[in-house]
């Protein structure tokens, strides 16, 4: 049978609520719960459902649904009772307005559905045939506990490059091996439950995963999408996935990350493996992370990019509109336009200043941006230390810096969030900036 589904089949049918705690439907397919925003009752934003927990239980006791893993402010994972929960609908869970601001631990009893049982590889019990699940259905008993009772699955297709396999929603208990650890579980259907999630919130998923679940799900991602999360990652998740990829595929993503990153992240490595690297790499990429690496790390040449917005002094405030347009620019590095001589690569020929956008907005389009340039701000140099640059942006207002060496040739662009990253302490990522209570309190 065809399961109805947006990303991926789902056995919940279109158009209708997920579930009602205090009526309605009372059966929840979890997949469709990642990303749904958590609100108190006064309708204030709590945070966004990341997973949920669940326990097996003694005996043939369907499994127990503990509750949710949302995040919250600050990007701080926290458990959010089932008994706190008054309402799941399509796009929305209502709580008490009582949430434990302690950081949530998996203890060892305890599953996470969405990261992972999905994509879990098991067996039909009637037929034998091997299937992967890709949604778990929960419903209220009669002590209002939710429990597991249903799961989605797809059979693996007989031949290799069959048509997709059948779908099936099965009793919880008509499969096998669900509970037990395969050596490789896949990831397609988590992906799919997370594929319109932001890379920095991605990566807050991947990086409270063990450590094979965050192999598998860089395995799954395309090259551009694993670069957008690895550089949202701390350093020591960056150095293991990257120590899983393999020199081919680990190459091709480093290309495809910003090169101060690719530069950040390989300086993290061994000597050997990062010139390993450096030689997989196409040239042009492997020369831009090799200037970089040749500067100090708390310096403007160690934090610039080299891939800004270049245009020569003929190009139109239409052809400047355009490329800031582009959706992979970085909303600091579409703040502004640098106007150079040829040529346009890094390092480019004469410096001549920038436009900023509001400026722009402001012109007609067939105007020159030579017209329009701002010549009066001065570019940082490669060696200014972070102190410097942090007061000249903050100085001048600016979320970006131009950086040109003594020849007035631009080498590079400092941006705001570069240097955040670097005056931020180094565990940011993972900091607790709530007060710490007592799970259960």
């Amino acid at each position: 049978m065809a399961l109805p589904g947006r990303a991926y089949p789902s056995p919940h049918p279109p158009g209708g609520s997920l579930a009602g705690v205090s009526g309605g439907p009372s059966r929840v397919f979890l997949a469709r719960l990642a990303g749904l925003v958590v609100y108190d009752p006064q309708g204030d934003q709590v945070g966004k459902v990341r997973d949920v927990v669940v326990a097996m239980r003694a005996g043939n006791q369907a499994p127990r649904v503990l509750g949710l893993v949302i995040e919250v402010l600050g990007r701080r994972r926290v458990f959010l009772p089932m008994a706190r929960v008054t309402n799941i609908d399509a796009d929305q869970v209502i709580t008490t307005g009582v949430v434990n601001m302690r950081r949530f631990e998996q203890r060892p009893t305890e599953t996470l559905v969405l990261g992972e049982l999905l994509d879990r590889t098991v067996t039909i019990n009637e037929t034998g045939a091997q299937a992967t699940v890709y949604d778990v259905g929960v419903e209220q008993n009669r002590t209002r506990d939710w429990v597991v009772t249903k799961l989605a699955v797809r059979e693996r297709p007989a031949k290799r490059f069959g048509r997709k396999g059948q779908t099936h929603v099965l009793d919880w208990r008509d499969v096998s091996g669900l509970w037990a650890e395969e050596e490789s579980q896949g990831a397609t259907h988590l992906l799919a439950a997370f594929d319109t999630m932001r890379a920095a919130d991605l990566a807050n998923v991947i990086h409270d995963l063990s450590p094979k679940r965050r192999s598998e799900i860089a395995a799954a991602l395309d090259d551009e999408r694993l670069a957008d999360v690895l550089e949202e990652l701390p350093d020591e998740d960056q150095i293991e996935i990257l120590g899983h990829l393999g020199t081919e595929r680990a190459a091709d993503v480093l290309e495809e990350m910003a090169p101060d990153d690719a530069a950040d992240l390989i300086a993290e490595l061994p000597p050997e493996t990062a010139e390993q690297l450096l030689r997989a790499m196409a040239p042009s990429e492997a020369d831009d992370v090799r200037r970089l690496l040749s500067y100090e790390e708390r310096t403007a040449g160690g934090m610039m990019t080299t891939e800004p917005v270049i245009l020569p002094p003929t190009a139109t405030v239409a052809e400047a509109l355009a490329r800031i347009r582009m959706p992979e620019l970085s909303p600091s590095l579409a703040a502004m336009v640098f106007v150079c001589r040829p040529p346009l690569e890094t390092p480019t020929g004469r410096f001549l200043g920038v436009v900023h956008f509001q400026r722009l907005l402001r012109e007609a389009p067939s105007e020159l941006v030579s017209a329009v340039v701002d010549s009066d701000l001065e570019p940082l140099r490669p060696e200014s230390p972070l102190e410097e640059v942090s007061r000249h942006l903050a100085a001048y207002n600016l979320v970006a810096s131009p950086v040109a060496d003594e020849g007035g040739h631009l080498v590079g662009v400092v941006t705001v969030d570069d240097v955040l990253d670097h005056l931020l302490p180094a565990d940011w990522r993972d900091r607790d900036h709530a007060q710490e209570v007592v799970r259960g309190a």
